[in-house]
Parts: structure tokens; sequence; C-alpha cells
């Protein structure tokens, strides 16, 4: 294991460096400030310890900068204390409070490295070329439209359950379309007060209406170039709904309060678990609105359609989930897999990914049991 030192106080440093050379398992480099440090570091390190109080860039910061490329130990007084709780934030698990003793700085040493093991031997995420976790024949054909769709600037609307990946099916079209260099945009039409959906898209300049105190620009504008997600699109008001027929048709929009309209060019998917065909009848979603949207319909099967998916996911999402949490690798057995399998997932990829997680967390042992998925409370 090869491990950075950094602390300004040469005394300190020096200690440091001799206590550490019984230890023969370890490859010690101490370095006096920050800056030294990031200088020096490369990819052979496995771990920076760094006390916070330093001049110039401070400890902290320090950490930021190395952006989680190594794991990190921090080393701190009473008066930094405080400081050092910020780090929290930055991933950083292990804090020495000066002064201690050799056995408290291996003991910090050791856990880091037991965590460093487990990442690397955690096996690597089975993906599918396009970046799924799962390669089933149901969602290759429906990856097969995307891929065609997103080469064009045709209209997408994205059919299908909730949790099934509505959202990851956008983002993978924009990520292969000529746009991809420009804004992705998402906005959840169910998330948002009906009163503020139109602002919300077009903007609006200062003193439109009462707390207006500043103009702001439209999710239009903010995806000019790009893609504009609409989600839940089956929950916009139905007089938005005209509006945005409107600037769909003649690509600009005009923003509340302002009697000049701004040009866009924009890609717009949709998407929602609603049947539009029945709000058509029912008088709640415009008939045209429709056919501009839904030039390329894609329905994104549920996970009943995708068992093959179901182990792929889950094991992914298991060990992706001990190393988040600094576990040992852990499996799930074979009564937990078939338990897996003959669940419905009503609440499709979004639930297993949540299950999953529970799991590992509330195991026992490194094999997970058919009891520790607590799935008999759902059906």
């Amino acid at each position: 294991m090869k491990i950075a030192i950094v602390e300004d106080d040469i005394n300190m440093r020096k200690s440091l460096e001799i206590a550490m050379s019984d230890y023969k398992e370890f490859e010690v480099k101490t370095f006096k400030n920050a800056k030294d440090a990031i200088k020096g570091l490369n990819e052979s390190f496995d771990l920076v310890i760094t006390d916070i109080n330093m001049p110039g860039m401070d400890g902290i910061e320090l950490v930021k900068e190395l952006g989680g490329r190594y794991e990190v130990i921090i080393m701190t007084g009473n008066a930094t204390l405080t400081k050092a709780i910020e780090s929290i934030h930055l991933g950083v698990k292990d804090f020495l409070l000066k002064p201690f003793d050799v056995d408290a700085l291996i003991n910090a040493i050791k856990r880091e490295d037991k965590i460093l093991k487990v990442k690397k031997s955690a096996p690597k995420k089975k993906t599918s070329k396009s970046g799924f976790l799962g390669n089933s024949e149901a969602l290759s054909k429906a990856l097969s439209i995307a891929d065609k769709a997103s080469k064009t600037d045709a209209s997408i609307l994205l059919l299908g359950q909730s949790g099934v990946g509505k959202e990851v099916f956008a983002s993978y079209i924009h990520t292969n379309s000529p746009r991809v260099k420009k804004p992705f945009v998402a906005i959840n039409m169910a998330a948002i007060p009906e009163n503020l959906i139109e602002s919300e898209l077009f903007g609006f300049e200062k003193g439109a209406f009462t707390d207006a105190s500043e103009a702001k620009a439209g999710q239009f504008e903010l995806a000019n170039g790009g893609t504009l997600f609409l989600d839940e699109i089956g929950e916009m008001p139905y007089g938005v709904q005209a509006k945005l027929l409107r600037a769909l048709q003649e690509k600009e929009v005009r923003r509340l309060g302002s009697s000049k309209s701004i040009k866009i060019d924009i890609r717009v998917i949709s998407a929602t678990n609603a049947n539009l065909s029945q709000k058509i009848k029912e008088g709640e979603f415009r008939e045209d609105l429709y056919y501009r949207l839904n030039t390329i319909p894609l329905h994104i099967p549920p996970l009943c359609e995708r068992k093959d998916e179901i182990l792929q996911i889950a094991e992914a999402v298991c060990q992706e989930n001990c190393s988040k949490y600094g576990f040992e690798s852990k499996v799930f057995s074979t009564e937990a897999k078939s338990e897996l399998l003959d669940y419905a997932w009503p609440g499709n990829i979004r639930e297993l990914i949540s299950v999953v997680e529970r799991s590992v967390i509330l195991s026992e042992t490194q094999e997970i049991q058919k009891d520790e998925l607590f799935l008999e409370v759902r059906k």
C-alpha cells in the first residue's frame, strides 16, 4: 500500500515517517504542503493522510482538489475539528485527533486498506455496449428504435410504467444524437404546481407578476440547441398545451410579460405512463399536440417482461452498494435469486434498486438470503 503524508510541521512529518518505517507493507512518501502533494501524487498512491491547518492550500482544499481519486485520512486538532467535519461530505471516513499514537494511525490505515481491497475485488458492472445494466431481447428492441431515432430531430414519446427508466432512455437518446454537446434539460410536469408550469417552461420578464423581481429564462431557452425532456407530459394543464404546441410549431417562445419572441432550436422528448388516447377522449389532452409529440413512439417494457435482466441488474447494484458502504463483496443465495425472479416488480427497476440496496445493508452475512429481501410484505 502506497501512502502519501501531507504535513507542514517538520517534526510531526519526521515522526510519522519514522513510525511508519517499522511497517514494511506500507510504502510512505511525505510532502511538506498541499501543492507539493498535488505535484507528486500519481496513480500508484492508494491513501493520502493530510493535516488540515497548512499554509497556502489547507487540507480541505486538498481533498477537494484530489476529487475522490484516493482514500483520505484527516489529521486534526481540537480547534479544527468542526472544520474537519466538512470533509465528510467529500467522502472522508477517518479522522485522527491530535495528539494520537501510532496504533491509532495504523488501525485507521488498515481500515482504509480494507475498503480499497473491497473496491478492487468487486466485479465490474456487466453492461451492454449501450451502458445499460441489462441486455434482454426486449431491451435490445427498444434500444434499436432509440438508436435510429437519436440520429434525427423527430419528436419521441416514451411510453411505459413508472420506474422503467424513461429518463435514462431520454438521456441515452440525447447522448447518441448530434446535439450531445448541447444541454439536456429534464422537467417533470407532475412535480411543478399548475400555476407555475407556464413560467417554468417559457420564462418571464421582470414585473410579469407579483413575485417576478427579475427576469428568468424558461426551460425552452435553457435547452436551446439541445434536448428538452418533458416527463409526465400527460399531467400538463390543458391551457398550457396550446402554448406548447405553438412553441413546437413556430420554433419560438415568448416569456411571460414580453412582446418579443425568442427563436429556439430544440429536440423534444416527452414521456408518460398515462393513457393519452383516453385523455384525448375525455378532453384532457389535445389531439394535435399528441401527434406533434408522437412522431416516434417508443414503448419501454416493464421489468416483468425483461426477466433475464433482473439478476444482471441486481448483482451489479449489489456490488455497487458493497463498494459504496465499504462492505466485503456479497452475493445472493439460490433461494434469494429465485425470489427476485418470481416477484412481479410493480415498481420496476426503481423498486429493484431500492430492494437490493436495503438487502445489502441489512444482510448479516456475505450471502444475502431470501428473507433479507423483505419482498413478502410487498406482494
